[in-house]
């Protein structure tokens, strides 16, 4: 087949589809690749793929300008010809849904990868263009074939009534490269804590900051790194002025936007994701928990079906700092604890998290093997099995 994927950065690509991309060529399938312009767009030639820009807006909500992106990604499609696309991310999947019927496409493949700013923001402007959003998804998704990272996100969408005549499938994450992502050979250095994410207020940034200030009191040794940087784009955002005053105060050392993301993870002892909202599965903790490293995370969807409490990690209420720094604090006091959640994040990942088992899955869904009917909500008090 010729399948062409389709996100909203190249970094995106290069970073999480990599593999796909490998293991469909291996499989015998060409690969076409289509994100908005940036570096890594020329890594993906070099390796020998078929790499297009495509502009999107990531932020943009002007109904003309978007119904152009959807036409001329339809043009797009007609003149690749592509026999299945997958879209990863929320425009993508709704404009690349539209464009890809308007232009003939045999067989569409979207990834939920988080139901983000539309969907789970409480300010003014994500309540305003939520309806539209449902809307466009139940349009968008309808005889497609839908990829959720966790069921929490698949539940809320279904209860909206947007899978009603969908395909649906959970493929827990990405897939991450367990040979790379792999435990040191030496021992973690001791007191090192580690949140690597975008700099938004939903990611629990600010409360990582107060939950390092109440630890360093108490493990005054403590190093705590954050690793990301702000995003424009989003209106939650962390703000210039609030990074300068996390630099004088000195409770945690701002990294920035890093590549040495392996150097970083093996680097500490815990990792950390202290998100509000949800996450789809989240990437920075599959990293962590590949490398062998114990993990701490709120209970919010995707999270809290990585992190099995007490067992590869500890789970803590959303927003409750005192939580969090108990949690982390308890884990750098006890060596032994904290080794053996790493080996039991460890062993989770290469069952069921690392490429080899992603990959496989996600090219059952492709060629329509076990595709399940659409997906309908049980009666309140039944389970799911």
């Amino acid at each position: 087949m010729r399948i062409l994927l389709f996100a909203n950065t190249d970094w995106f690509l290069w970073n999480f589809k990599r593999a796909l991309a490998r293991g469909l060529r291996e499989a015998g399938h060409e690969v076409l690749l289509l994100s908005p312009a940036g570096p890594f767009g020329e890594k993906l030639k070099a390796e020998g793929f078929h790499w297009e820009a495509f502009e999107v807006s990531r932020s943009g909500i002007n109904p003309l300008a978007e119904f152009a992106t959807a036409r001329r990604l339809a043009a797009v499609y007609r003149r690749l010809k592509p026999d299945l696309v997958h879209h990863f991310t929320i425009k993508c999947v709704i404009y690349g849904s539209l464009a890809a019927r308007r232009a003939g496409v045999a067989r569409i493949v979207n990834s939920i990868t988080g139901l983000g700013f539309a969907m789970l923001a409480t300010t003014a402007k994500a309540r305003l263009i939520r309806p539209v959003v449902v809307a466009l998804y139940r349009r968008a998704l309808a005889g497609t074939e839908v990829i959720f990272q966790n069921s929490d996100n698949r539940d809320t969408l279904a209860r909206l009534g947007v899978l009603a005549k969908s395909g649906v499938h959970v493929i827990p994450g990405d897939g991450v490269d367990a040979e790379h992502f792999a435990p040191p050979a030496g021992g973690a250095p001791g007191h090192v804590v580690l949140m690597m994410c975008r700099l938004l207020a939903s990611k629990g940034v600010h409360q990582y900051v107060e939950a390092a200030k109440l630890v360093r009191a108490r493990i005054p040794d403590a190093r705590f790194l954050l690793a990301g940087s702000p995003d424009p784009g989003n209106p939650e955002s962390v703000t210039d002025a609030e990074l300068a005053l996390w630099r004088s105060e000195g409770a945690v050392e701002l990294l920035g936007q890093r590549a040495d993301v392996l150097e970083l993870q093996q680097g500490c002892d815990v990792a950390v994701l202290a998100s509000t909202q949800g996450e789809g599965m989240p990437r920075s903790l599959v990293e962590a928990a590949s490398c062998g490293r114990a993990l701490v995370a709120t209970v919010v969807p995707g999270s809290r079906e990585l992190v099995e409490d007490g067992v590869d990690g500890l789970l803590v209420p959303p927003g409750d700092v005192k939580a969090l720094a108990g949690a982390i604090e308890a884990l750098l006091a006890d060596p032994v604890r904290r080794a053996k959640m790493g080996e039991a994040a460890r062993r989770k990942v290469l069952c069921e998290l690392a490429d080899g088992p992603v990959i496989a899955k996600t090219m059952a869904v492709y060629g329509g093997e076990n595709s399940p009917s659409p997906f309908i909500p049980l009666p309140q008090g039944q389970k799911d099995v």
